[in-house]
């Protein structure tokens, strides 16, 4: 089976990164084999249910042909779902990581400014309650006591995050670090441009919102208020009937689509906590 899921891991060549930036100790073969032992075990799952329900009630005939098909589709949906959960957390730990990363630099920035060492102001982050920041932090200021350089200790953070704006950040630090240049214009220029860049992706999303209220508006309001309305003027000319059924049909896609509608916004929405 580890055979098997080292070939399926192929077809995934980003599956190592994606394991080793949510801090995952599998390697892509053992994860990829986990994710089909997954998909196999709800499929067999799935499928004996089927039959076990084919001896006791009464089914179609064509019922193992759609208890076989459910089963496979099943058994993939588990497999890709797996498969891509470390993405997932990937995502969400970017999110979590830019959410707060302004201010934890400008707090960086005003502990130097003030001749506070690097170290002191990276241990002060870290006890502050910047979220994910202050855990990687955390880590690093461990490192440190442990006797890892600063520098080694920030390059190596860098390398696991997933974050582009985290990781040129502390890439410009320890570059600065080596250099021996003051960090303290460092941090001043990356809060500036990281200021500058979260301004700009609030106001693309902003402009964003436009074609989005648009969209909503046709399909979550004007669409289904015209069909309805039509469909009531067709059935008294016509005298055609016009079952509740239909109106449940109707209402089960507008809760769909607000749902989706919700989650695509939701997921345009920048990595911003406080617009400053």
């Amino acid at each position: 089976m580890i055979g098997l899921g080292s070939r399926l891991s192929n077809f995934f060549p980003q599956l190592s990164l994606y394991l080793y930036q949510s801090e995952s100790y599998l390697d892509k073969d053992e994860y990829t084999t986990i994710a089909l032992l997954t998909g196999i075990f709800w499929l067999l799952l799935f499928f004996s249910f089927g039959i076990l329900l084919s001896f006791v009630a009464q089914v179609p005939s064509n019922f193992l042909f759609i208890v076989s098909s459910s089963s496979i589709a099943l058994g993939l949906l588990s497999f890709f779902y797996v498969i891509f959960y470390p993405k997932v957390l990937v995502t969400r730990k970017v999110r979590e990581l830019e959410k707060n990363l302004l201010f934890a630099l400008r707090h960086l920035l005003i502990q130097t400014k003030s001749g506070i060492p690097l170290f002191d102001a990276i241990a002060s982050v870290a006890k502050s309650n910047y979220g994910l920041v202050s855990h990687e932090f955390n880590e690093v200021v461990r490192k440190i006591s442990t006797g890892t350089s600063d520098v080694d200790s920030l390059e190596e953070l860098s390398l696991k995050s997933p974050s582009l704006y985290f990781r040129r950040a502390l890439w410009q630090i320890s570059n600065t670090i080596r250099a021996g240049a003051d960090i303290s214009t460092t941090l001043e220029n990356i809060v500036v441009n990281l200021a500058n860049e979260q301004r700009i992706l609030v106001r693309k999303y902003g402009s964003q919102l436009n074609p989005l209220a648009f969209i909503y508006m046709m399909f979550g309001v004007i669409i289904p208020s015209l069909g309805i309305a039509l469909l009531i003027t067709l059935s008294s000319f016509t005298g055609l009937p016009i079952k509740q059924f239909y109106f449940w049909i109707i209402l089960a896609l507008l809760i769909l689509f607000k749902f989706n509608f919700l989650g695509i916004v939701k997921s345009r929405r920048p990595s911003v906590e406080v617009y400053v």
